[in-house]
């Protein structure tokens, strides 16, 4: 039994790049697609290419009180204020998840303050591109890409297990549960802490003192940076509301950096080759399965 069918209405906060991109993957399900976002020419645009039903740039009671499903594609801060505004107006029973990339401080926040006939399912679909805003938004980057819920001891099974229908519906490949705290260390490494490297990199003296670096790069520095070209307001957001977490991790990546610094210092091939090796063997598990 399908617990997420085409009769229920669904509500998108927040057109960005994520929001939009839901919208497309859903709409493209046959669901009807509501938003509610600040910009009205992002309405616009949704609307002329056909992947929201309504949009509004404001959360009026008759644009969000008819919500089966509401996803909250927004900023840490705004997705905690957005519930505090507006939960009086969602209808009993809706159900509520959000696309944000740290947890402990929104999850506890929102629960704090959340009516009990209404049920929040944190989810942080582990998808995006370089850039930012709608007309980056593409349903095609949850193809192959990780899917992460981090339920509560205030969700029910129900709900979780909703929420994982909804990360097959949007396409997501692989659907996995942690718990808020795993959560949080585990994307300070495998996100947040590659997104320091790379902004460490592009802004090293070598990057700002040479003229014309872009015409002597190849692709292992271009793969390397991609995702240097960031959304400065939402990572550095991200950033400080994960700060001990992130910092933690940059220690252990230190300690890493230096002793294979220590390995080139003194010639050490043999341990080099074993470092590589293992790097090598390590690399291969995070390949997308096609």
């Amino acid at each position: 039994m399908n617990l997420i069918n085409k009769n229920n209405k669904v509500l998108i906060v927040g057109l960005g790049m994520l929001g939009a991109s839901y919208a497309k993957a859903l709409k493209k399900n046959g669901f009807y697609i509501t938003a509610v976002t600040l910009d009205p020419d992002d309405i616009d645009y949704a609307l002329e290419k056909g992947f929201i039903d309504r949009g509004y740039t404001m959360p009026l009671p008759e644009a969000i009180s008819d919500a089966d499903i509401v996803i909250l594609a927004l900023y840490p801060k705004v997705a905690i204020e957005w519930i505090v505004k507006n939960q009086d107006n969602l209808k009993s029973g809706a159900f509520i998840t959000d696309v944000t990339g740290i947890k402990e401080t929104v999850v506890k926040s929102i629960n704090k303050i959340l009516r009990p006939d209404l049920e929040f399912v944190p989810a942080h679909p582990m998808a995006g591109k370089e850039g930012k805003g709608i007309v980056q938004s593409d349903d095609e980057i949850f193809k192959y890409a990780n899917y992460i819920i981090t339920p509560t001891a205030k969700n029910t099974e129900e709900g979780i297990k909703k929420c994982e229908e909804l990360g097959k519906i949007l396409g997501f490949a692989n659907i996995s549960r942690l718990s808020i705290a795993e959560h949080d260390k585990v994307i300070a490494f495998v996100s947040q802490l590659t997104h320091c490297i790379a902004i460490a990199l592009m802004g090293c003296d070598t990057c700002k003192s040479k003229n014309n670096m872009e015409n002597y790069t190849g692709d292992s520095f271009r793969d390397l940076t991609r995702i240097a070209k960031i959304n400065d307001s939402l990572w550095s957001e991200l950033f400080s509301m994960n700060k001990k977490a992130l910092l933690e991790q940059m220690d252990v990546f230190e300690e890493s950096f230096n002793e294979l610094r220590k390995m080139i210092e003194n010639d050490d091939i043999d341990s080099m080759r074993k470092l590589m090796k293992k790097s090598t063997k390590r690399r291969t598990r995070f390949d997308k399965k096609q």
